[in-house]
This record gives structure tokens, C-alpha cells and sequence, in this order.
């Protein structure tokens, strides 16, 4: 990582083939409205307790918590095969996520953002996970909101549980359960998981075993984040929010293995002996200028709650950018045509995001934009803004440090490509190789 000391202190989209085939539902603006109308409501179970350093939702009677895991909820659509657009009556659905950082107790954060009427989880449970849909015997909690089993999640807001005495071990995998007696209606929540989750008929909310979940998704629904507290944690630094788009996301890693780059940060930073929040909010085809009904509101509007709303952040890094860059010369872009975006928007886009981490009292560090040549949307006019970007985020001083992903997966060949050894297939996204050098070019002192 590089950067001036004395300074100021995605797919990127998905295949293009899957796109072309996939319908998209209502107009560009519609994520939104939906937001701008609903905001979001206060905690209805553990009431937060205002802002900390650098994010919001840092108390909970007296007591610190921290991330542990959270993701970017997204408006229902039907991109791509999921649940969200029908929503569940009377189904049990099951969630496995790994945590970067444990802790002495736990909580889940549920979120009904994009809901437009209120959501009713009738009971919730946490187990420690087992194999596919199944858990560890003996070790289902159920989870409370305000000492009770069941919630009303209002529409366009959030509640998190109370929180549970709970022993959590960094990189954990945890497994949260929802009853939905329903009907919900269409669902908040995230498109590419990459890993899966479990549907049952009915309430198996206290199973151990994974015999009534016979339906699956590789999306999250409702689960908006894990939070732990006490415990050994490097949190004095705070969390590290990793923000942008698919690459970030982890799109074209191998599912339910947790090789996400941010993934491999959160290990790397375990391998120290001083585990530490590292979040990811990256959504699959977001961009940093304009809304998507498919891949949330702009990187600029988001920030705020994605970034800024969890709980004791410390540094973030920025990785947005190449779908502005591609859609603008694509006319195939999922949602309709797309606004040509020019250099000056995007630095813009850039300086809003540094603008709001600092006001926040947070360190905001760039990543330069990685490659994309022979990808569907790659241009010579395109490629021309990546390098004019990258040349900004490098030299103009105004990110606090920056690390140049564009130069770590690079081919020595040809500078514009993705290494092969780092390129999925689509000459956009990186493969598993390419996500963990991602993270290794990262100086963990710098966060």
C-alpha cells in the first residue's frame, strides 16, 4: 500500500451472458424511492446507543460492540434465481455466515429496509454451524428482541436482538434461523452470497439437523449483519469496512468457502493473534454514481449507512468505480440503457465518499480500479477513464493511503489484463488466487 503520510489525517457485474437472459423488474430509480420514503427506524430489540468513532450503533448498556459480520441489503428483484421478489409464509429460513472477530456475546442485526409494509419475524435461533443445513447438537440459542421471541420489523427499518451470552471464536461460521409465519411480502435482501441458505416448510427454527431444508438460494434475506462484544479483539483500531462492488463482493469466488478478499483480510489479521472487524459491503454491479434496481443505491447515497451506520469503524476501503466505467458504453446494461459517466463525475463520486468518511473521523483508503480488458463491457474510451481514475486515486493526495490493486493482479504482459492466474474467466472478476492477492497486497499496519 502506498500514499503520502503527510496528506489529509462489481461485477463489478455479473456474466454477461446470465445478464442478457434475466428480466429486470420496475424502473432505475425505484431502490431509491423506496429509501428515501421509508427511514430506517430505530432498534426495536437492543437499542443503540448513538455514535462512537467513526459509526453509528457503537453502545448497548454500557457495553462495546463491534461487527462481526455484515452485508449490504439490496431492494427484491428478479435478476437472477432468488427468493426475494415472492418473500415466505410459514417457512423456516437458515443462514451461514463466518464471522472476522469474536466475542463473549452476539447479536443479529435484521433489516426490513426495502419492505413496504411491517415484517414479522415470529422466532429466531443461533447455532454454531455444522455441515450444510444442520447445526452443532446442543448448541441452539434462540435469540430475543426486547426479552421476546418475536419482532415486527417496521417498514424501511431495522432492529437488532438482544444480546446473547455467547462464546464466539474469530472465523467462526455461525448459523442464524428465522421463522417467518408470513406472508412477508417481496424481501430486503443481499443477491450474491456466495454461500447458502436453507429453506423449510414450516417452523424448524430449534432443528439441528438439516433434513427439512430442501430448498436452497445463494442469497442472504433479511440478515443485515452479526454483532459480538468482550472477547480478545484488536478493537481499539475499529472495524474495517471494505466498500464497492462485485469485486469486493466476492462475485466468481468458490461458494461457501470464504475466499472473498476481504475474507482473506479478516485471516490475515487472525494469523496476528489480534483478530478485527472486517466487513464487507460490497454488492454485485453497484455503482458509485447511479442507482440500480438490481445493485442497490449509488455508492455516494449508501455510504452513509453502509460505511458509517456500523458500529465503531475505523478505517475503510474503497474500491468503486469500473461499472460506471463499463455500463456507460454497454448498451446491454441490466435496467436499460446507462448514463454515460465521465471522469470528472467519477473523481467527484470519489472526493463525496472522502468527504463523508472524514466528517465521520474515519480513515478512508483507495483502491485503485483493477483491470477489465476483454471483459463484455470493456472499451478503449472506458479503459481510458480506469487509467485517468487510477492516476487521480494514486497522485492527487486526498486519499489517506491508497493500495493499487489495478497493479497487483495486472498482467506483466499486458498491463490492461487481468493475470490469468488471477482472472475467473471473465477477464473482470478475479478467481480465488486473485482475491487473496488482493488482500495480501494490503499493509495491515495501515489500517
Amino acid at each position: 500500500m502506498t500514499g503520502s503520510k503527510t496528506r489529509r489525517s462489481g461485477v463489478a457485474l455479473f456474466a454477461a451472458a446470465v445478464l442478457a437472459a434475466l428480466p429486470v423488474l420496475g424502473t432505475e430509480q425505484d431502490a431509491a424511492a423506496v429509501a428515501a420514503a421509508t427511514p430506517v427506524a430505530e432498534d426495536a430489540g437492543a437499542q443503540g446507543g448513538g455514535h462512537g468513532s467513526g459509526g453509528g450503533r457503537d453502545h448497548s448498556n454500557g457495553q462495546r460492540w463491534r461487527g462481526g459480520w455484515a452485508t449490504s441489503v439490496q431492494a427484491p428483484n428478479a435478476l437472477n434465481p432468488n427468493w426475494s421478489t415472492q418473500g415466505f409464509t410459514d417457512q423456516t429460513v437458515r443462514q451461514v455466515v463466518r464471522v472476522s472477530t469474536g466475542g463473549t456475546q452476539a447479536r443479529i442485526e435484521l433489516s426490513n429496509r426495502y419492505g413496504r409494509t411491517p415484517l414479522t419475524i415470529t422466532g429466531a435461533t443461533i447455532a454454531r454451524t455444522g455441515k450444510g443445513a444442520a447445526v452443532q447438537d446442543g448448541t441452539v440459542r434462540q435469540l430475543l428482541f426486547g426479552r421476546q421471541q418475536s419482532v415486527t420489523v417496521p417498514a424501511g427499518g431495522e432492529v437488532r436482538s438482544d444480546g446473547l451470552p455467547m462464546k464466539v471464536k474469530a472465523l467462526e461460521s455461525l448459523t442464524v434461523t428465522l421463522y417467518l409465519a408470513g406472508p412477508t411480502g417481496p424481501a430486503t435482501y443481499h443477491q450474491s452470497a456466495l454461500a447458502t441458505t436453507y429453506r423449510a416448510a414450516g417452523d424448524h427454527r430449534a432443528d439441528t439437523g438439516g433434513a427439512a431444508f430442501t430448498e436452497q438460494s445463494q442469497s442472504w434475506y433479511y440478515l443485515s449483519g452479526v454483532e459480538v462484544t468482550g472477547g480478545k479483539d484488536d478493537a481499539r483500531r475499529g472495524a474495517v469496512v471494505t466498500f464497492g462492488d462485485s469485486i469486493t463482493d466476492g462475485f466468481g469466488a468458490t461458494v461457501d468457502a470464504n475466499r472473498r478478499y476481504p475474507d482473506v483480510l479478516a485471516e490475515r489479521f487472525a494469523a496476528t493473534g489480534h483478530p478485527r472487524s472486517v466487513l464487507n459491503q460490497g454488492i454485485s454491479g453497484n455503482r458509485l454514481t447511479a442507482d440500480s434496481t438490481w445493485a442497490g443505491e449509488k455508492g455516494v447515497a449508501r455510504f452513509r449507512h453502509d460505511v458509517l451506520g456500523e458500529p465503531n469503524v475505523g478505517t475503510v476501503i474503497v474500491l468503486e468505480g469500473i461499472n460506471d466505467i463499463g455500463a456507460s458504453a454497454w448498451p446491454d446494461w441490466p435496467g436499460g440503457p446507462a448514463p454515460d459517466v465521465s471522469l470528472a463525475q467519477l473523481i467527484e463520486g470519489h472526493r463525496s465518499l472522502i468527504r463523508q468518511a472524514h466528517a465521520a473521523g474515519v480513515k478512508v483508503i483507495g483502491a485503485t480500479v483493477t483491470p477489465f480488458k476483454g471483459a463484455a463491457y470493456y472499451s478503449e474510451r472506458g479503459e481510458a477513464k480506469r487509467d485517468g481514475l487510477n492516476e487521480w486515486i494514486r497522485t492527487s493526495g486526498e486519499y489517506d493511503e491508497v493500495v493499487d490493486l489495478d497493479r497487483a493482479l495486472a498482467d506483466p504482459a499486458d498491463q490492461d489484463r487481468l493475470a490469468p492466474a488471477y482472472d475467473v474467466g471473465d477477464h473482470l472478476h478475479p478467481s480465488d488466487a486473485g482475491y487473496r492477492a488482493m488482500a495480501e497486497a494490503v499493509d495491515l499496519d495501515e489500517l
